[in-house]
């Protein structure tokens, strides 16, 4: 069962990063970066390493994203 949830969320995973590669609106992007982010934490626990899986959390889904919407806002949204 648990091989069938990792699979999964891989599956997601690479489902993300292409969306992530082909949207041409920035703040889409990185709303799927976020979701990018938080699937990764969640594979990294599933993996037994969660120290990782907590740094992922707050700086991939957390700062990082912040930091990228608040750039955005600074700018012009679409590519």
């Amino acid at each position: 069962m648990n091989y069938i949830l990792q699979y999964l969320l891989l599956l997601f995973l690479v489902a993300c990063a292409v969306a992530v590669a082909r949207t041409r609106d920035l703040l889409a992007a990185v709303i799927i970066f976020a979701a990018y982010s938080l699937i990764m934490a969640v594979l990294w626990q599933l993996l037994a390493a969660p120290d990782i899986a907590i740094t992922e959390a707050a700086l991939g889904a957390g700062v990082t994203t912040l930091l990228l919407v608040a750039a955005i806002s600074k700018t012009r949204r679409q590519e």
